[in-house]
C-alpha cells in the first residue's frame, strides 16, 4: 500500500468532504497517512485527525511562514502534543525565503527551538526549505540535526545538495513536482538518490501533479508520483510503492 508521508488534511480546503475523502483512500491503494502540522492550531487539529482515523498519524510543528505566532507557551504545547501515541515526528519546520516575512532571524530562532524539541522528545523532523538551501543546511549541521534524523520535505534542490543530506542520513520527500516538465534539477536528484531514502508525499492540498496541476491535491494523486519515480529509476511501480512504504515505516517508527 502507498504510504503518504506529508499531507495537510486539517486544511480548510477539505472542509466539505474530508471524511468521505479519507475513507476512500484505502480502496485506491493508500494505506497510511502522516498529517503534518503547520501551526499550533494545525498541530492540534492533526492530533484530532490521528485520533479519529486509525490509518492517520501526525507530526506537530510550526511552518517557517507561521513562526510569528510562536511563543514559549506555544512550544510548551508542542512538547505536550509530542507525547501523544500517534505523533511520529516534529514539523514541519525550517526556513522559507520566498516572502520577506517573517524575518529571517525569527525563522532561524524557532527552527533551532523545534530542532531542539525533536532531540529532546526523540522524534525525527520534517524539514521545510524553500529558497534557503545554504542556510538550512548550515543550521542543520551546526545543530547536529543528524542526531534526530528526518526528511527534507518537498525536496527541490540539486543532486549535490542531496548528497549533503544523504551524508546526514536524511530521507527525501518526493511529490507532484516530479511530474512537472520543467523539473529537470529534481529529476536528476531523484535519479541520484537511493531508493531506500525516498518517501512519497503530496503536500495536499498543494502541488498537484500533472495532469491535475493547479487543482486541489490529495493522496489519490500519488500514483502519478509513483509512476514518475518508476520511470526515472527503471523499476516497477510496485517496487517504488513497497520500498517507499518500508522507508516511511522505518523513519516514523511504525515497523512491525
Amino acid at each position: 500500500m502507498i504510504f503518504e508521508s506529508h499531507a495537510h488534511y486539517d486544511d480548510e480546503a477539505f472542509d466539505s468532504d474530508r471524511e468521505e475523502l479519507l475513507f476512500s483512500l484505502a480502496e485506491h491503494g493508500i494505506g497510511t497517512v502522516v498529517n503534518i502540522g503547520a501551526s499550533i492550531a494545525g498541530s492540534e487539529a492533526t492530533v484530532k485527525l490521528a485520533e479519529k482515523y486509525p490509518f492517520v498519524y501526525g507530526a506537530v510543528g510550526v511552518h517557517p511562514s507561521e513562526v510569528a505566532e510562536l511563543t514559549e507557551e506555544g512550544m510548551a504545547r508542542l512538547r505536550s502534543l509530542c507525547g501523544h501515541e500517534k505523533v511520529v515526528a516534529v514539523g514541519e519546520m525550517g526556513l522559507d525565503y520566498h516572502y520577506p516575512e517573517p524575518d529571517v532571524s525569527l525563522q532561524k530562532k524557532w527552527f533551532e527551538m523545534q530542532l531542539d524539541l525533536a532531540r529532546e522528545v526523540g522524534l525525527p523532523v520534517i524539514i521545510h526549505s524553500r529558497e534557503a538551501a545554504k542556510d538550512t543546511l548550515d543550521m542543520m549541521r551546526a545543530l547536529h540535526a543528524e542526531e534526530t534524523g528526518g526528511v527534507v520535505h518537498c525536496f527541490s534542490y540539486t543532486k549535490e545538495m542531496a548528497r549533503e543530506y544523504l551524508n546526514m542520513d536524511y530521507y527525501f520527500g518526493i511529490g507532484g513536482v516530479i511530474t512537472f516538465k520543467n523539473a529537470k534539477k529534481l529529476k536528476e536528484a531523484v535519479q541520484y538518490i537511493p531508493m531506500d531514502r525516498i518517501l512519497l508525499e503530496t503536500d495536499s492540498p498543494y502541488l498537484s501533479p500533472e495532469p491535475h496541476r493547479g487543482e486541489r491535491n490529495s493522496s489519490l494523486n500519488l500514483p502519478y508520483v509513483v509512476s514518475a519515480i518508476s520511470e526515472l529509476k527503471g523499476i516497477s511501480c510496485e517496487e517504488v510503492t513497497e520500498q517507499t512504504e518500508r522507508n516511511a515505516r522505518k523513519l516514523f517508527g511504525l515497523e512491525g
